[in-house]
């Protein structure tokens, strides 16, 4: 039997389009290496570092009014657990993209530009989607909807429910994720630069969240946050679709601005209120006393900052596209002056003469 000949279909092993065909699978074998090891004994503790959650306390009934149950700190095998759900992110991301958006644009026939603006926008729709559903249940089952003093004094300071730290690992997890997706989706060179910055600030504002203690305030915002997010980019998605949907879009500078100040105010008010009072000079961010100053304006800074990136960013993108959508009705509007004859800018001309038809001559 000949050996199969190669083309564009099949490209070469660790060749580059064959690593960014087959990086779901690859990946995917990788993470069956950690939950094989739960079957032998002599890997199987280390195997549960990577899948489930450390640094576990039982606290006991004594201390809390629900009774006993576990908590959890952070600690320096969290990043084994964030590596693992990583992987478990590049396989779900691959998988949406292969069986919803790819096809999704051969339906629409995009061009290579709007594809990869519908493929950003469709992953973080759904991201954005689970994440808001994930952290309102949270929220609901911590009773922090119902008593919002929770954002700033829940007990114990120092530690946190498991779903809320499994929430944080997944969202670090996530965003660490984007840097390979770099990769594997082709951006283009000229747009790196600013999905590092975007990815960055996500992972710098929720591990700084997650690091302080910050948790109930961290997820609250979060969610205001992917709630305007994802109205961006539905309706970047409805930007390509049918024009008359594209009406709807007005809209969307009201809630964005409104995301963005709500945001604000939860921030400075929750934050002041979490640190006021007594300002203990002894700070230790691993037993969670960030009762200083310097962590009034670090937070506040943190969180003001990454609004107004995120407010100008977004600005200059709708702009671009406004000039843009103008620049392509321009030559339409031209020809349609022209044709009119008689006409200027749409209003009938008062100094054009009609003159009347000719009548034919009869034949003798």
């Amino acid at each position: 039997m000949g050996l199969r000949k190669k083309n564009a279909r099949n490209p070469s092993v660790l060749s580059h389009e064959f690593i960014v065909q087959s990086h779901a699978d690859m990946v995917s074998c990788v993470g069956m290496f950690f939950v094989l090891g739960l079957m032998f004994e002599g890997t199987a503790e280390m195997s549960i570092v990577f899948l489930t959650l450390q640094h576990g306390v039982v606290v006991p009934a004594e201390e809390l009014s629900s009774g006993s149950r576990t908590l959890y700190h952070y600690g320096i095998k969290d990043l084994a657990t964030v590596f693992f759900y990583m992987l478990v992110a590049i396989i779900i991301h691959a998988t949406i993209q292969e069986y919803v958006l790819d096809k999704i644009s051969k339906r629409l026939q995009l061009t290579k530009g709007k594809q990869n603006k519908l493929n950003e926008a469709g992953q973080l729709s759904v991201f954005y989607i689970v994440s808001g559903i994930w952290g309102m249940i949270i929220l609901t089952s911590e009773n922090c909807l119902s008593d919002p003093t929770l954002l700033w004094r829940a007990q114990p300071h120092n530690m946190m429910t498991f779903q809320m730290k499994f929430f944080y690992i997944s969202q670090l997890a996530y965003w660490f994720h984007s840097f390979p997706e770099l990769y594997f989706q082709k951006v283009r060179k000229q747009d790196i630069p600013g999905q590092l910055i975007f990815i960055g600030l996500h992972l710098f504002h929720i591990g700084g969240a997650y690091l302080l203690y910050l948790n109930h305030l961290g997820l609250l915002l979060l969610m205001l946050h992917y709630a305007v997010e994802l109205l961006s980019n539905v309706c970047s998605l409805l930007y390509f679709g049918d024009e008359r949907y594209q009406r709807g879009l007005s809209l969307w500078p009201i809630v964005f601005i409104s995301g963005r100040l709500v945001t604000l105010i939860v921030s400075v008010v929750t934050v002041g209120l979490h640190l006021a009072g007594s300002q203990t000079r002894n700070a230790n961010g691993l037993s969670g006393n960030v009762n200083v100053l310097a962590a009034k304006i670090a937070v506040l800074s943190s969180s003001c900052s990454i609004q107004v990136y995120i407010t100008w960013t977004l600005t200059t993108v709708w702009l671009q596209r406004w000039l843009e959508d103008m620049s392509l009705q321009a030559p339409g509007r031209r020809r349609r002056s022209r044709a009119k004859k008689g006409t200027e800018n749409g209003v009938e001309n008062a100094n054009r003469i009609d003159f009347p038809p000719k009548k034919k001559e009869k034949a003798l």
